[in-house]
């Protein structure tokens, strides 16, 4: 028992430092005490199992990784890897929000300049622009396991939003040509799955 006391204080003492945080920051993020930390990290006690499973999740690493003393990935790659991976989805989410405060600003203008029509599209066309947003900074961030996700939900609300702005009678056929897009998007996937 001692011997696993030492081995996650001294995981716990070197991922919170590569994390560059402090006792009393990590406590805060736990909802502890800073006191709380410091047993853990002194091999004092050990924190619980949902304790060690929110420390997992918070630097990115498995519970098997706290509590082993040999490490495949040295820490600092692994708090580096998380810490990118927080950064590229907090981009990722700003990038969509200024989607739609574009969407938003250009119902809002239209609507004050009087101007006549469907405004409501500016929304309707924030979706597809969205799912390209994501599309585009996953393949930049190399992060393209939800591309097939984000393709299918592009492909499928581009088909909506012109169906929409145009609302002819036939265009309801515009969706059987995401038909054979969709299996196309699926195959992709399947392939990419394999090579990997």
């Amino acid at each position: 028992m001692e011997d696993l006391k030492r081995i996650v204080a001294n995981n716990l003492t070197e991922l919170r430092r590569s994390a560059k945080l402090t006792q009393l920051e990590l406590a805060e993020r736990l909802n502890y005490s800073d006191k709380a930390v410091s047993k853990w990290e002194s091999g004092a006690s050990l924190p619980d199992v949902t304790v060690l499973y929110e420390i997992s999740k918070l630097y990115g690493v498995s519970v098997d990784y706290l509590l082993s003393e040999e490490h495949k990935i040295p820490v600092r790659e692994v708090v580096k890897e998380t810490m990118v991976s927080r950064r590229h989805f907090i981009i990722t989410l700003m990038s969509v929000v200024l989607v739609w405060l574009v969407a938003t600003a250009a119902f809002v203008i239209l609507t004050i300049c009087d101007a006549e029509g469907m405004l409501w599209l500016s929304f309707v066309w924030a979706v597809p622009v969205s799912a390209t947003v994501v599309l585009v900074l996953n393949s930049v961030w190399r992060k393209r396991r939800q591309n097939y996700i984000f393709s299918s939900v592009l492909l499928w609300t581009l088909l909506a939003s012109v169906y929409l702005t145009l609302l002819e009678e036939n265009l309801w056929l515009i969706f059987l040509i995401g038909i054979p897009v969709q299996i196309i998007i699926g195959l992709g996937a399947g392939m990419r799955k394999r090579s990997e």
